[in-house]
Formats: structure tokens, C-alpha cells, sequence
């Protein structure tokens, strides 16, 4: 055997390994995600296994749906491209308030997403998310869930306070995604 062919054989063995392996990753992954729905389905009542799918797909599990319920605070944000120290510290302070407990992994996401701007698609999908839920919510409920919200969101927005820290301006880029939370429940109201 030459050089060559045994070289072949190695890359031949190689490729079969790794193509091996990488389907078994892929099936450990697929089988993750679906359980990873299911789960998202139990605790939301959603039963839109698409949507559910890609929340799942962008990582957010059951123990992290916390953090992703809260990631239109992330929007008011980083609405004007900075994430501003009193605005990081208005979200973190909000999770607490909600029962998000430091150290865990929904609020260690919400540190995370404060430091590294979030992927504009999870926006899109709380958007998504947000009027699926509705759907499962009492008119009561959906308006309390709405309304806590949009409070928390403007506390975030008001958190880095107008030129030199006189008066309680809110940005353009700010009040639109305030507007853009409440018109994620407006369908149900």
C-alpha cells in the first residue's frame, strides 16, 4: 500500500467516523429541542408547535422562559444601540422583582443579553410569542401580563433619565419599542 492510498483510507475512515458522529450530535440535538417544546408547551399552554420550535431552536428552555419573557425590557434598551449601566440595572433589578432569583440561569441570560446585544430575531419571536400567549390568557390576565410589562419596560426607558440626568426623557427609538410591547397584546383587547 502506497502512501497515498493509505492516506485515503485514513481520510476515508475519518469521513465515515465524523459523519457518524455528526449524525448522532444531530439526533442528540433534535431530540433535545423536541423535548425542549414540549416543555415550553406545558408551562405556556402554546400548543403552536412551530413557534414553539423556533423558540426552542434560539436555546430558550423552560428554566430560561423567564428570561425570554422579560426580553422586551432588552428592546427598550437597546433600542438606541447602548445599553446604558441604570438601564441594566432596571432590567436585572425587574427580573428580581418577578421572582427571577440571582444565579440562576434565566437571570445569568438577562446579564448575559445585557452585556452582548440579543439577536434582533428574538424580538421578532417574543412579538410572536407574546400574542400566542395571549390567546391562552383571560381577558383579566392578558391586560395585568400586558400592563406589568409595558411599566417594567418604561422603568428601563426612564432608568438613564434626560440630558445630565434632569427630566425623564424617553428616546424616539425607545418610546417605539414601548408602543411595539403593547401592540404585541392589541390583537386580544
Amino acid at each position: 500500500m502506497t502512501t497515498t492510498s493509505i492516506g485515503k483510507a485514513g481520510d476515508s475512515l475519518d469521513s465515515s467516523f465524523f459523519s457518524g458522529e455528526a449524525e448522532a450530535l444531530r439526533e442528540t440535538l433534535a431530540k433535545q429541542e423536541e423535548a425542549a417544546r414540549k416543555m415550553l408547551a406545558e408551562a405556556t399552554g402554546i400548543d403552536d408547535e412551530e413557534l414553539l420550535g423556533r423558540v426552542a431552536g434560539l436555546g430558550i428552555r423552560a428554566e430560561t422562559l423567564a428570561a425570554f419573557t422579560l426580553s422586551p425590557l432588552l428592546e427598550v434598551a437597546w433600542a438606541d444601540g447602548v445599553m446604558d449601566a441604570k438601564e441594566r440595572d432596571a432590567i436585572l433589578r425587574g427580573a428580581v422583582s418577578t421572582g427571577i432569583e440571582e444565579g440562576s440561569l434565566s437571570h445569568r441570560l438577562l446579564e448575559i443579553w445585557t452585556e452582548e446585544r440579543p439577536p434582533p430575531d428574538l424580538f421578532q419571536l417574543w412579538n410572536e410569542f407574546a400574542r400566542a400567549l395571549s390567546q391562552q390568557l383571560d381577558p383579566d390576565d392578558r391586560t395585568a401580563f400586558r400592563d406589568a410589562l409595558a411599566a417594567r419596560a418604561k422603568d428601563v426607558a426612564l432608568a438613564a433619565g434626560g440630558f445630565l440626568n434632569l427630566g425623564s426623557n424617553i428616546s424616539r427609538s425607545e418610546a417605539a419599542a414601548l408602543d411595539k410591547i403593547k401592540s404585541a397584546f392589541d390583537r386580544y383587547d
